[in-house]
């Protein structure tokens, strides 16, 4: 007999979500589940089990919960989620309570309110029947490798209360567990949940008491303001997820479906109302040639993360795509932070719009020693974040945080002037530049290994704002 608990790690947003389960018993449950679930249908059949329940910590704000779509490809399997302090779920789903209790095989699942992240926050222990305490706790998103939650995604009135639930939840639960609980939580480094997550995905009660800077802070009012004061920026979906999460998000019994257009259906649809060209190929393919108007967020991971910030849930897409093989991927990023509205892709892509006559703009590459030499000329944008922002950038640079470049960009820029855009690697930049032509922008250059080849080429690096360019 084995008790398991296999991790799946979805990379971009980060999230952490756990297969769990009694192979000699062969029952099995899953906590958190992403929307594309055949990981855990795959594993458990491999592992022989049948997957039994379905478990959530909490809302979720940062992805889509795939819950209801598991539960449909499982033939109806049970959903579970807090009964504390939550609101009305637009689903079934069986409300717990604090204790109540879980039997997976030999594997107990015990629900413990604490709240601080969210009001409604439940953590699960998890222990081995007729052991003397538990060995694990999934801690969602109240207690994170070096981190803990944010409790600031309920807007300022429910801030500090949450902030103070939070203290609660880490002084009157967690630091009473012992020092060899395993702690599961999650989202690891690179989630917006939480302040400067720690690089390991898994971690203990033990190690967190001695490293977790917020679980060493014994006043309350100190820990509530080195929680706030320390909060990432929040993306733009999180709120709105929340309530698609609340409500009950669509189920597809696989993946959103998407139809494949030829060049003219193509160009022909994007003429629609409110239609939205996304174009996901990489920085250097998108800016050699591109349909005029699209938007660019490469399908790497970070896809899921920047969607979220930039798209609104709603709106009706249209892919480019590297090559057509990659929809399945694309989708995939899209889907966890609930861009199911994808209604069609380029078939044959960029190589047949080009073949079959249409018009393509372009994004210019420039390389750092080039644009040192024409500082005086050109506009220069940092779009990364200000933190990054604070420990050096280029020289004469404005900075405007990628997603804020919509509105933004004309108040800091000349539109007849030439700018270029970076970030610190290009990912975020080509966003940007993308942005810019869309908006009309006359010369828009985008800079070959943005800040990571000025500083590799040994360029000056500057620390004081310059003076901001008037529009």
């Amino acid at each position: 007999m084995a008790l398991v608990v296999e991790l799946f790690y979805a990379g971009g947003i980060a999230e952490l979500s756990y297969l769990i389960g009694d192979d000699s018993e062969g029952v099995a449950a899953v906590i958190d589940p992403r929307p594309d679930c055949e990981a855990y249908l795959e594993k458990a059949q491999e592992s022989g089990m049948a997957i039994k329940a379905i478990f959530e910590t909490h809302i979720h704000a940062d992805f889509m919960s795939g819950a209801r779509e598991l539960s449909h490809r499982l033939g109806g399997a049970p959903i579970y989620a807090s009964g504390i302090d939550a609101e009305e779920y637009g689903f079934d789903v069986n409300r717990l309570c604090e204790g109540d209790e879980f039997k997976i095989g030999e594997l107990v699942l015990t629900a413990r309110h604490t709240p601080g992240h969210t009001p409604e926050h439940i953590s699960y222990l998890a222990t081995q029947e007729g052991a003397a305490g538990p060995f694990a706790v999934f801690s969602g998103d109240t207690l994170f490798v070096d981190s803990v939650g944010r409790p600031d995604l309920l807007g300022e009135d429910e801030t500090q209360k949450l902030a103070g639930k939070l203290f609660e939840s880490i002084r009157g639960f967690y630091s009473d567990l012992n020092d060899g609980v395993i702690v599961y939580p999650g989202h690891g480094a690179g989630s917006s949940c939480g302040p400067d997550i720690g690089d390991r995905m898994i971690t203990s009660i033990g190690y967190e008491k001695a490293s977790n800077t917020y679980m060493k802070i014994e006043d309350r009012d100190d820990f509530i303001k080195q929680v706030l004061d320390s909060a990432p920026p929040e993306p733009r979906h999180y709120r709105p997820m929340k309530k698609v999460n609340a409500k009950g998000p669509k189920v597809f019994n696989g993946y959103p479906p998407v139809e494949p257009l030829e060049p003219a259906a193509f160009k022909k649809a994007l003429q629609g109302d409110g239609a939205k060209l996304l174009d996901t190929r990489d920085m250097l393919a998108f800016g050699s040639a591109h349909i005029s108007g699209a938007f660019n967020i490469a399908a790497r991971p970070e896809l899921s993360v920047w969607s979220g910030w930039m798209l609104e849930f709603d709106e009706p897409l249209y892919l480019v795509l590297e090559d057509d093989s990659m929809l399945t991927t694309t989708l995939t990023h899209l889907w966890r932070t609930g861009h199911t509205n994808v209604k069609g892709y380029l078939a044959g892509g960029m190589g047949a719009w080009i073949m079959d006559g249409h018009e393509v703009d372009r994004i210019e590459q420039i390389d750092v020693h080039r644009l040192e030499k024409r500082l005086d000329e050109i506009q220069v944008l940092d779009v990364r974040s200000p933190e990054e922002r604070e420990k050096g950038f280029i020289p004469t640079s404005q900075h405007c945080f990628v997603p804020n470049v919509e509105e933004q960009a004309e108040k800091l820029l000349d539109m007849e002037k030439p700018v270029a855009t970076y970030c610190a690697s290009g990912f975020r930049a080509s966003i940007a530049s993308s942005i810019l032509k869309r908006k009309g922008f006359q010369h828009v250059l985008n800079v070959a290994g943005s800040f990571s080849a000025w500083t590799s080429a040994g360029k000056e690096i500057a620390k004081e704002e310059p003076a901001e360019v008037s529009s």
